[in-house]
């Protein structure tokens, strides 16, 4: 049998089960922390058809995407909204539930 990286295992999770995926990218959002959004994004975009048709649905060159998505990559809102929707995902706002 075959070892697998983590990305690879995380690609084929995000593959199989959407709301996973959705889920996943919430709570990174809800915690804040830029560096696991960008590793996540890059795992969904091998789960998705990898980098290079990602880039070309989220009309980015390849190599724009690469450096986005890298661990020293800041996107923009615009990049970040145009990469969300090639992975058939949008980014929403919700009210915070104060207890």
């Amino acid at each position: 049998m075959k070892d697998r990286t983590h990305d690879e295992a995380m690609a084929e999770l995000f593959r199989e089960d959407a709301a996973f995926a959705t889920q996943y990218l919430n709570d990174i959002l809800a915690d804040g922390d830029q560096a696991d959004l960008l590793i996540a994004l890059r795992q969904m975009s091998k789960a998705f058809g990898g980098v290079a048709r990602i880039a070309e649905q989220a009309h980015l060159h390849p190599n724009q995407l690469y450096r986005t998505l890298s661990p020293e990559g800041n996107p923009e809102l615009r990049s970040l909204t145009a990469i969300l929707k090639a992975l058939g995902l949008r980014l929403a706002v919700q009210p915070l539930h104060h207890a």
